[in-house]
């Protein structure tokens, strides 16, 4: 089981760019502006403010929100543009970072666990225990699992990287089979990944 401190380099030729800052809470007023685009894993919901991403769901995802009459689609949303061309370059195995201005919108527990998921690096994974460590409650662990389920920015604030005890793959909102792909993708993709450790369940 790779732990949170296990952190792979990041050498080679792929793009590192960094991440952009994540905010806190949606502006008030502010109407939701969406985009749905193609992946290798089904159709992706992209939502995003005036000035950050603040969902990414799956098709089926668990957790996701329900759009209202508020909601505008928006495909040319410059936010929602460069949110889909780096999920192309993600997918595509070219971009292991990803650089978005992104709003979290959650408790304070909630958005700290994201944001210390957010730090876990391309091909790297961690613990539910470690993460709840991480998050400087230790005891918490349930917590940290349930926040994780209700991370609103899959893929980009990386939740697949987070396994249940012994490396079990488990929790995820956008199925086991979505996880282990974008884990397997992200192995394979690795300029070190020869490497990572094989003992994980996926």
């Amino acid at each position: 089981m790779a732990s949170a401190s296990r952190h792979l380099n990041h050498s080679g030729n792929m793009k590192t760019t960094g991440r952009k800052p994540i905010q806190k809470a949606n502006k008030q007023g502010e109407p939701n502006q969406y985009a749905i685009v193609k992946s290798p894993l089904g159709d992706l919901l992209l939502v995003a403010g005036n000035d950050a991403l603040i969902g990414l769901y799956f098709a089926g995802h668990k957790h996701a929100p329900a759009a209202n009459q508020t909601w505008e689609r928006n495909d040319g949303h410059p936010i929602l543009r460069k949110a889909a061309k780096q999920l192309e370059e993600y997918f595509n195995g070219t971009r292991m970072t990803f650089s978005i201005p992104l709003r979290l919108q959650g408790a304070n527990f909630q958005e700290e666990i994201w944001r210390q998921i957010a730090r876990i690096p391309y091909g790297a994974v961690t613990s539910y225990s470690d993460l709840a460590a991480r998050a400087g409650a230790p005891q918490a662990i349930r917590a940290a699992g349930t926040a994780t389920g209700r991370n609103p920015i899959s893929i980009i604030i990386p939740c697949h990287r987070v396994l249940g005890k012994n490396g079990e793959l488990c929790g995820f909102a956008g199925g086991l089979k979505r996880k282990r792909r974008l884990l397997k993708l992200e192995i394979s993709n690795h300029p070190n990944h020869q490497g990572f450790a094989t003992s994980e369940r996926f």
